[in-house]
């Protein structure tokens, strides 16, 4: 399975050979190292832990930095396993973009950007009030329980509260190019989180 971890750069366009505006978005993903390899036998479970983004020294603990030197990796801002059913990588491998291919299809992760404290209208998609008349309506959410009974408010109701800001995965993404001098992967389309953002990439399959 191909997997990395990168930093989302923003959005771009560029064109095919017969002139088609293709929207993408740019990933910078510089080569990460793998740290650790999990096998059922030992761990329970099958995966493969990597390193990426670097990071000055002094913002890791003596822990993390520990890990990382076993590993031979670099002080890294982010350290994400990706599940595999048959890891063949080994510990100390740099992965790099070129394990993707153009057309390739690939599922994106990220922390979506987050919207702050919003109404039932932006938050749920719920519909306003009337506005003419003198209502008091206009995006109220309405009702939100009975009177004597049950005389309360049930836990999940749709109401008012955070919006954005968690996990986020987009599958069924394509790879569209791949500039390996760069360390870059155009993905067609748009991809979760804000600019600046780290982000997995893995293989959709």
């Amino acid at each position: 399975m191909a997997a990395i971890v990168g930093k989302k750069l923003g959005m771009t366009q560029v064109f095919t050979e017969d002139g088609t505006r293709v929207p993408v978005t740019v990933i910078e993903a510089q080569p990460n190292t793998v740290t650790a390899v999990r096998i059922p036998d030992r761990d329970g479970y099958a995966a493969v832990q990597v390193a990426a983004i670097p990071v000055e020294e002094r913002k890791l603990t003596r822990a993390q930095l520990g890990h990382l030197k076993k590993a031979g990796a670099s002080p890294s801002a982010t350290v994400v396993e990706f599940r595999d059913e048959a890891p063949e990588a080994q510990v100390g491998e740099p992965l790099t973009v070129e394990q993707f291919e153009p057309g390739e299809t690939v599922k994106v992760s990220g922390i979506g950007i987050g919207k702050g404290f919003q109404g039932t209208i932006k938050r749920h998609n719920f519909g306003r009030g009337p506005v003419s008349h003198g209502s008091h309506n206009v995006r109220a959410p309405g009702s939100i329980g009975a009177s004597a009974d049950p005389a309360r408010v049930f836990p999940g109701t749709k109401m008012p509260g955070r919006m954005g800001g968690g996990r986020v995965t987009q599958r069924g993404l394509e790879v569209f190019e791949i500039d390996a001098e760069r360390n870059l992967l155009l993905i067609r389309g748009a991809v979760p989180g804000p600019k600046g953002g780290t982000v997995e990439v893995r293989s959709d399959g």
